[in-house]
């Protein structure tokens, strides 16, 4: 094989690698930081059994609530820590994303 063919199926296929990848899901910061709440919260927010379903709260309601987890204005087991490890850019993030639902 000469090194014009070689170098040139070379390009080609890095072409290929390229196309692929800019053609995958993006994901938004807000969609992540959500996935971590489908564990107890369910998918999306909708919870499928004792924890509470936060799909379709109001943005303002989920802003006030994890701010009310993190000061311990409001008690909790888990959500205290939880809603401690986010930032208010976070927060908000995650509150517009479940508002939506």
């Amino acid at each position: 094989m000469s090194i014009k063919r070689t170098v040139a199926l070379l390009l080609f296929s890095s072409c290929l690698s390229v196309s692929n990848i800019s053609s995958a899901v993006e994901i938004s910061q807000a969609t992540m930081l959500a996935n971590s709440c489908a564990a107890c919260h369910g998918t999306h927010g909708k919870s499928p059994g004792a924890i509470p379903a936060i799909n379709g709260k109001s943005a303002s309601f989920i802003i006030q609530s994890l701010k009310d987890f993190t000061s311990g204005a409001r008690p909790s087991t888990v959500m205290g820590r939880h809603a401690s490890g986010y930032s208010e850019k976070e927060i908000k993030l995650i509150a517009e994303f479940f508002s939506k639902q």
